[in-house]
């Protein structure tokens, strides 16, 4: 890739000789149109924007000098210098892209708000092995301009822990399809890792190659392989991919991640991270939530969490109701999520709540008459006034 720190050469002497030369001979704007023309064979692509739009302030007889913004031209040549500048910006973004230098490309087309160039460059580009491919990342991902694809090259170059950590320290909350995607590329990665090991596994035993079967069919009728304190992937990867597995929605991710979860529940008790309720039995519990997910034992699932929440015996343990409370609405039971809010969670701000508060599950389900109770038991004349207003008494 073009090295994005490597400054153009400036233009020699005798480069600059023959401008000045052609501007005796021919005139400002030969003369600059011959400069554009160096520019462009040195890479000065920089220097070259600026250069096209001199050219253009000298063709609509105006100064040279940008000293003002350009609404400060003529009222009658606004639109073409401004047509001229997008063109200058699309030219030089591009010329930057040719040479895979996508930090000074974004430059000029987030200037023109015209961001569909570069992503489809970085969604083309093939990052070689060679490459420091930190740069694309960076634009990709940290400025948004094509998030998936810069999670891809952290994954794919720097490994699933960096992978994890990338996750976890950027704000994905108002895009949940590229924190779907980054979860369910994790979930691949290490399950592909765990295939891979246990099959080698096997076959370091002398027993013949199962091939790349399921996890499952490779833990079949082979205790051996879980036996004294064994793991065969970072435990503290499964144990993050597998917090983060429980905030999906869909996809087969989920039945790979299941039989993660299975694999981690076969771990020595020294290698699983028990958490606080209602996660506190580990990998049981998250295989139990993504049961409620995938759907083949719903209902149990469903009963796990409603027992812990059931258990429940002060307002310092909400955190299970919120849990069970995001788990009914990932599986479209509204009425039930907004029954164990009204029970469990009035008492709690909603702003501290980690699930959708009870005045907002009351608009969801058009449900007035629960909003007029609970803003009295607040005493919140606000909300009670509004939900009688909503309910026209």
């Amino acid at each position: 890739m073009f090295d994005a720190e490597m400054m153009p050469p400036p233009l020699d002497y005798d480069t600059l000789d023959r401008l000045r030369q052609t501007f005796a001979s021919e005139g400002p704007i030969p003369a600059v149109q011959r400069l554009c023309d160096e520019l462009r064979t040195t890479g000065d692509f920089g220097a070259l924007f600026y250069a096209l739009l001199m050219k253009k302030r000298l063709e609509l007889g105006v100064a040279p000098f940008p000293t003002g913004p350009s609404s400060d031209l003529p009222t009658a040549v606004h639109e073409e210098y401004e047509n001229s500048i997008r063109e200058a910006g699309r030219e030089v973004g591009k010329s930057y892209l040719d040479r895979n230098d996508f930090h000074r490309a974004w430059t000029f087309y987030n200037m023109l708000g015209e961001p569909q160039a570069v992503i489809d460059a970085i969604d083309r580009f093939e990052v070689s092995p060679d490459v420091d491919c930190q740069p694309i990342v960076e634009i990709a991902l940290h400025h948004g301009v094509n998030p998936k694809k810069g999670f891809d090259l952290v994954l794919s170059r720097y490994g699933i822990c960096s992978a994890i950590t990338t996750v976890s320290s950027i704000d994905l909350s108002k895009k949940p399809e590229v924190f779907a995607h980054c979860v369910k590329r994790l979930i691949h990665s290490l399950y592909e890792q765990l295939q891979e090991r246990l099959r080698s596994d096997i076959i370091a035993r002398d027993e013949p190659d199962p091939g790349l079967v399921s996890v499952e069919k490779l833990l079949e009728n082979r205790p051996y392989l879980m036996a004294d304190d064994a793991y065969h992937i970072d435990v503290s990867h499964l144990s993050s991919v597998m917090q983060m597995a429980m905030q999906l929605s869909d996809g087969e991710e989920l039945h790979k991640a299941r039989e993660l979860c299975r694999y981690g529940a076969g771990l020595s008790p020294s290698f699983q991270n028990f958490g606080e309720a209602p996660f506190e039995n580990g990998y049981r519990d998250f295989e139990a939530y993504l049961d409620v997910l995938i759907g083949d034992k719903r209902d149990a699932g469903l009963a796990h969490f409603r027992s812990k929440v059931d258990a429940l015996d002060d307002v310092d343990s909400s955190f299970p109701a919120e849990v069970f409370v995001n788990l009914l609405l990932k599986v479209d039971r509204l009425d039930e999520a907004l029954a164990v809010a009204k029970k469990y969670l009035t008492k709690v701000p909603d702003p501290q709540l980690s699930c959708p508060g009870v005045y907002e599950l009351c608009h969801k389900a058009n449900d007035y008459q629960s909003m007029m109770e609970v803003a009295r038991e607040r005493q919140d004349g606000v909300q009670m006034l509004a939900a009688l207003a909503k309910m026209g008494k």
